[in-house]
Parts: C-alpha cells; sequence; structure tokens
C-alpha cells in the first residue's frame, strides 16, 4: 500500500467523466486518510499545461505524468503513456486502466469500496477505454454523456459532490432517449458533412447525437477516407477541438495545439481569438497546412505568436 502525502490541492481533468471520477474519489480518500476536505481543481489541457505547479504537495489525476510533476510528495494517478520515470513523485499508472479505476483501487485499499463504486467505476473504465466488446458498451457511454452535455460542475453541483448518486440518475434517461433517436439521425447528417482540414484530418459537423458516437462510427464503418476526425464546439467562452482516430494519430494532433489525451482521443482549446467554430475551422485549417521552409517549424512557431485563453 502507498504511503501517501497529505496534499493541498486535488486536480482533475475538467473534460470527461474519468476526469470527474477520478477527482471526487481522490478527494473521498483523502478525507478517510486526513479528516479534511481537500479542495478539488479541474483543468481542460491547455489551462493545465499553462498553470504553475506551486504547491508543495498536490494528488494530480487523468493527466499525463510529466517533468514538472516530479515533485515530492506529490502523487500521480493516471493512465496516458508517459516516456518520464519518477524519481521523486508517487506515481500510480496502468495504461490498460482508467484513472477512476486506478483511483478507485486507492480507495479500495483504505476500506472505501462499495459495490455502487463497483458499477460506476465499471462503466466508467468501459466508457474511457472505449471497450466496445463490453455488453455495458452502450449505458456506460450514456454515463460518460453526462460530463459532456451538462459539463463537471454543473453534475458536481447536481449530486453535491457524491458519486453514488450518479448511478441511475434521472437524466441518463435523457441520455438514452437521445442516443436511440438523435445518434441514427445525426451520423446520416453528419456523414454528409465532412470538410478538408488538410489531406489526412476531415472537420465533422453535427447538430444532432451524441458527436463522440458518430465520430466513432464514422471511422469504425470507414465512412470517409480521413484517419483523423475533428469536432468543434464553445464552452465559457473558447472554441475546444476534439480530435478522434484509430491509427493514434488524434494526440500528436492534439499536441500540436498544446492540448494531449489518449492516442486515439485527444483534445485542444483553441487560441481566445478564435471565437466562433467557422473561424476554428479555417484556423485548424491554416495551421494543419502550413509548409515548413528554411527548416523552421512554421506550426509551432505561428501558435506560440498568437493568445492563448487562460483560466
Amino acid at each position: 500500500m502507498l504511503t501517501l502525502p497529505k496534499p493541498e490541492v486535488i486536480i482533475t481533468h475538467e473534460s470527461d467523466l474519468d476526469g470527474f471520477v477520478a477527482g471526487l474519489l481522490l478527494q473521498r480518500l483523502a478525507h478517510k486518510i486526513y479528516g479534511e476536505k481537500i479542495p478539488l481543481q479541474a483543468y481542460h489541457y491547455n489551462f493545465w499545461k499553462q498553470r504553475d505547479l506551486r504547491e508543495r504537495s498536490a494528488w494530480v489525476t487523468d493527466f499525463t505524468f510529466e517533468t514538472r510533476m516530479d515533485k515530492q510528495d506529490w502523487l500521480v494517478v493516471d493512465h496516458h503513456v508517459t516516456e518520464v520515470a519518477p524519481k521523486n513523485a508517487h506515481l500510480h499508472h496502468d495504461i490498460k486502466k482508467s484513472a477512476g479505476l486506478l483511483a478507485y483501487e486507492l480507495c479500495q485499499q483504505n476500506g472505501l469500496g462499495s459495490p455502487a463504486l463497483d458499477r460506476l467505476v465499471h462503466l466508467n473504465n468501459v466508457a474511457d477505454l472505449f471497450l466496445e466488446n463490453d455488453p455495458d458498451f452502450e449505458v456506460a457511454g450514456d454515463y460518460a454523456g453526462l460530463v459532456k452535455i451538462y459539463q463537471f460542475w454543473n453534475l458536481h453541483g447536481l449530486i453535491g459532490g457524491e458519486l453514488e448518486k450518479l448511478l441511475n440518475h434521472p437524466l441518463l434517461e435523457v441520455m438514452a432517449v437521445k442516443r436511440r433517436v438523435e445518434d441514427p439521425i445525426g451520423f446520416e447528417w453528419s456523414k454528409k458533412n465532412i470538410s478538408e482540414i488538410s489531406p489526412t484530418v476531415g472537420f465533422v459537423d453535427n447538430i444532432v447525437g451524441n458527436t463522440n458516437s458518430i465520430v466513432h462510427q464514422l471511422l469504425e464503418r470507414g465512412a470517409t477516407k480521413y484517419t483523423v476526425l475533428v469536432t468543434l464546439f464553445r464552452r465559457q467562452n473558447v472554441i475546444f477541438a476534439s480530435f478522434r482516430s484509430r491509427n493514434g494519430e488524434a494526440r500528436r494532433i492534439a499536441e500540436k495545439f498544446q492540448g494531449g489525451g489518449h492516442a486515439n482521443a485527444a483534445g485542444a482549446l483553441l487560441p481566445k481569438s478564435v471565437r466562433t467554430v467557422e473561424e476554428g475551422v479555417d484556423f485548424l485549417r491554416q495551421m494543419l497546412n502550413v509548409k515548413h521552409e528554411a527548416g523552421l517549424n512554421n506550426l509551432e512557431n505561428l501558435f506560440a505568436g498568437l493568445e492563448i485563453g487562460k483560466k
């Protein structure tokens, strides 16, 4: 069993169910060990990469382990691929498990397991790892959609930070209906509305249905020539880009925009100067079609000169 340092703050990923589950579980674990409610903070990738790591001690989950996080009395619970080996930090890591499952393992070691959490963590694991052959795959997607549709802190407020209240929540009925009715309509419409960003990246327009599910079906069924598909949506006055692939290219593209994530599912926030989806499409097209001249990485140079949104 790990001897866990007392954190000043718990930090998690704001964009998906995995960060939601992992963050709340770690907050519960800290309360069990130390008898205090440790503050929980949530960030998108771009904001996280720009955040100063001033805390002497912190627990971080669902973010790729980096050298800057390799600090004494820091715990990192994550499942993204990393090339950094910890020298100072405590790293609980397994690329075959979701961050939520890894956090739950620590909870179970400290007597915090329960049938309700078993079920919720399983559904989160299926959704985050996209385990298509699991019999719970569709309903797991409904749970994952809750964070996408209602957003992290709104959902947190609805359940009062108590994860068990997420199980069989009435909003899941909304998600199930949307899946059955909207997704087939959205798939057919989006299939006809894919535009080229670059020779390998296509922009998927979507007006109805679960965008992640629709994009997955487009890739799975070979309904497009593009190996990476990107969708755009507005959140908190910034434009968010979500990249999906089946050959490991999504994260590589997201990293060009200071984002990150999984090999086949990644995301990034676009600069504040990009204010609409239409401007986002133009921006992506410009950035991903920059020609390299005089040995310079023009893509990175252009991006570095733009104003990046900060929290």
